[in-house]
């Protein structure tokens, strides 16, 4: 695939100086066109929970143990009943051809070579299942679920023939919030960049609306899921259910409550509604709520080993990782991606060697300060 606008080439090898996750964000202007990175890394509004994704993260200390026997430590654990190599997987990020054209093809094959398990998009730019064939390492599915409910079951059974385990359904972002920096950027999705999954989905019926009626209430929202779409997605399909973008406490516990495997506690990295909490603030209330046997997962600001271990420490399972493997994919393709993750389970496995907590298992709020 050809990219449909000039880019700088991706590098085939990586600079000396790139040695952390944020330099791959400080280098991706050079490799994505300036109205697309506006898009990418731009948040809602006035970025207040963009922002606080990354201050609620540096608010938090590690406190060390010393003297600790770590020989027999690792980064292994178990999420959602299945092994991974580390706490950390991919999250789902729409139309990676925005930014190279391999895609998520290419950040398959990186996740299989680091075994990073890897949440692929509905809006994907390539099918998911030809993304199926290129990822050897735990592999999800996230879903919108849209309008027809025939054509949401359609996804569903393509995933579950491709060999997806899990479906993540996010639930946090049923309209665009108000992205200001990419409008003044005049962001557009370029032609030749499609989402290839809802390529047959049938056309949304039109709407009029009455001078009293409002497009986002009566229009938008009218097509957005409910709790009742989630119970009939329950009894249509096997596959463990999690769903993406909860941040209130009774939300999560009403998931628990009725069967689903687990929740993402995130704000959808500060991009849709702004002046709403990080998940790391909520973090520790809701894994009180719904006690230690849910899954928790989170996202929002992750770019160092030590974030993934804070993550950890206040109770998630696991952490998801947005932005930054577009900001590799686009400086190196899939060698940038894989390094990237390199980058992270090694820092995840230095903190935890020099915190004393040799296991996943070990790391408990004991092991912050604040």
């Amino acid at each position: 695939m050809s990219l449909p606008f000039k880019r700088r080439a991706p590098l085939n090898s990586i600079p000396a100086d790139l040695v952390s996750v944020a330099d791959y964000a400080r280098y991706a202007p050079d490799f994505i066109p300036h109205a697309i990175m506006e898009y990418i890394a731009g948040g809602g509004a006035d970025e207040i929970s963009l922002k606080r994704n990354r201050t609620a993260l540096d608010e938090l200390h590690i406190l060390p143990r010393a003297l600790v026997n770590c020989t027999a430590g690792g980064t292994h654990t178990q999420v959602l009943g299945e092994p991974l190599r580390h706490p950390l997987l991919l999250a789902p990020v729409a139309f990676q051809t925005l930014v190279h054209p391999e895609g998520e093809l290419g950040t398959a094959e990186a996740a299989s070579v680091l075994e990073t398990g890897m949440i692929a998009s509905t809006l994907s730019s390539y099918s998911l299942e030809e993304i199926a064939t290129r990822c050897g390492s735990p592999k999800w599915f996230q879903l919108y679920m849209q309008q027809s409910r025939d054509f949401t079951l359609g996804l569903v059974r393509r995933a579950e023939a491709a060999g997806y385990t899990q479906l993540m359904v996010t639930v946090d972002a049923p309209l665009h919030g108000i992205r200001n920096r990419a409008q003044r950027a005049g962001y557009e999705l370029p032609a030749g960049v499609e989402a290839i999954n809802l390529k047959d989905r049938p056309p949304l019926p039109s709407a009029s609306f009455e001078p009293d009626q409002s497009i986002v209430f009566q229009g938008m929202m009218s097509e957005v899921p409910t709790w009742d779409d989630i119970a009939w997605l329950q009894q249509e399909t096997s596959l463990p259910i999690t769903l993406k973008g909860l941040l209130h406490p009774a939300d999560v516990l009403r998931a628990r409550d009725i069967g689903l495997a687990g929740a993402v506690i995130s704000n959808h990295g500060g991009r849709t509604l702004d002046c709403v909490p990080s998940a790391i603030d909520l973090l520790p209330r809701i894994r009180q709520t719904v006690g230690p046997d849910f899954a928790l997962l989170m996202d929002g600001g992750i770019e160092r080993g030590t974030d993934i271990f804070k993550a950890i420490a206040l109770g998630a399972n696991a952490v998801l990782l947005g932005r930054p493997q577009l900001y590799a994919l686009a400086v190196a393709g899939k060698l940038g991606v894989a390094h990237m993750l390199r980058i992270l389970r090694e820092e995840l496995e230095v903190t935890m060697a020099l915190a004393g907590t040799p296991t996943i298992a070990d790391i408990t709020p004991d092991a912050l300060f604040k």
